[in-house]
């Protein structure tokens, strides 16, 4: 018996599910598609998303022979049979190459396969769960069109999984039947992979528990079988990456729900380390000189994270996100620092003033301390004098943020300097 997923799989572009912004009516890659393209293309996005499927839709209506490779097996010797293969009995209308993984191949051998793609004996399509702008090497990336695979709804998910139903039905030698809801629960704890669906559909036909002479699939086992699979994360990939931005992006947006929600996901994950380093990188960038104490009190709660584990360690961890994401918000001093650090890269190295020299430098030791004013000898504890490098003139870095505690240092050494 063939598995349910082959079985399944959709054979037209109308049977695909979701990805409508690529496949709809008038959609781009639909009309490549319709007209015969032999364009080289990149198909970017999560699982189960429909990648390999379009791939085998392509490859029917091309006519050509399609060969399956996964990068994270194979070699440069694997892609060089395939090509022996073209112009003979085995592909006598050309190949299509679909690559999968292809960001487990390295430079040279993603550089090797651009000969075969400029002599034109292949059709490559190549397929991604992470993105390609990253992954790929450039000189390949300009000879593909890239389009991006989106996780599926629940809407567009409940009609393959409704189908998959309907062929163990067909399929079963006792009458199956299932809740009403068991569709949509198998849909909603998919996290937008069909194939994790078809899985598990696949499972519920096995697990049925017996019922008037049949099998029934429950909700409860739905739920089970589903519940942990609307999680994506891989902790080298794009997801780990766009969870840490989310958070990070939520927090300075002064959104707490949103940043325990993705606090949440990385957790839940079993992912300690990341949220804490993030964390701490968040409340000298956001919060900053708007809330001196934001990165103490975010200190603490990192510490006692990490000293208890999870589970518990999400206490002091949400505690930190929700006070960092109500906090007053300065990116002040990080302005300050990447303007400084971008004028050094760029050759604004200029002789620090003589007289900031260490005293024991040279033998003007005793020059360069005479012309040091020590500022705790004068009228609260400031002197005016040259500190930046001559070549910077009066080169302002730090600006004072429109926060209370920001103000108030301005206001109190406007005091002091405006009469010093």
């Amino acid at each position: 018996m063939r598995p349910l997923a082959d079985e399944i799989r959709p054979q037209t572009l109308d049977e695909v599910c979701g990805q409508r912004h690529l496949l709809g009516e008038g959609a781009l890659l639909r009309r490549l598609i319709e007209n015969g393209t032999d364009t080289n293309l990149i198909f970017y996005g999560p699982s189960g998303t429909g990648k390999t499927t379009v791939a085998n839709i392509i490859a029917k209506r091309a006519e050509k022979t399609l060969y399956y490779l996964n990068a994270t097996t194979a070699s440069l010797q694997d892609v060089k049979n395939i090509i022996g293969d073209v112009d003979t009995m085995l592909a006598p209308k050309g190949v299509l190459l679909y690559l999968d993984e292809i960001q487990y191949f390295n430079k040279k051998q993603q550089q090797s396969l651009l000969e075969f793609l400029e002599n034109g004996k292949i059709t490559l399509i190549a397929s991604t769960t992470e993105n390609p702008y990253f992954y790929i090497y450039n000189a390949l990336l300009s000879r593909c069109t890239v389009f991006e695979f989106k996780p599926l709804t629940v809407e567009e998910t409940i009609p393959a999984v409704e189908r998959a139903l309907r062929i163990e039905q067909e399929r079963s030698q006792l009458p199956f039947a299932w809740a009403e809801d068991v569709p949509k629960t198998v849909a909603a704890g998919c996290g937008g992979d069909v194939r994790k669906a078809v899985n598990a559909v696949e499972l519920l036909y096995r697990a049925a528990k017996p019922k008037d002479g049949g099998l029934y699939a429950t909700s409860n086992d739905a739920l089970q079988l589903s519940q942990h699979s609307a999680m994506r994360y891989d902790r080298e990939g794009d997801d780990h990456f766009d969870l840490l931005s989310a958070l990070q992006k939520s927090i300075r947006g002064s959104d707490p729900d949103a940043a325990v929600y993705y606090l949440g996901r990385l957790l839940v994950a079993g992912d300690l380390l990341s949220p804490c380093r993030r964390l701490l990188v968040i409340a000298a960038e956001d919060i900053g000189l708007a809330y001196p104490q934001a990165i103490v009190v975010t200190k603490a709660c990192v510490d006692a994270a990490l000293q208890i584990g999870l589970p518990e360690a999400r206490l002091p961890l949400a505690e930190a996100a929700v006070l960092l994401a109500t906090a007053p918000k300065s990116n002040s001093a990080h302005n300050a620092i990447i303007a400084a650090m971008e004028d050094i890269q760029h050759g604004a190295v200029g002789d620090i003033p003589r007289h900031l020299k260490n005293v024991h430098a040279d033998s003007a030791g005793a020059e360069k301390a005479a012309a040091y004013k020590y500022p705790h000898v004068y009228p609260n504890h400031y002197v005016k004098q040259r500190y930046l490098p001559e070549t910077l003139g009066d080169k302002r870095y730090y600006e004072y943020g429109p926060n209370k505690t920001e103000q108030a240092a301005k206001r109190y050494w406007d005091d002091i300097k405006g009469g010093a």
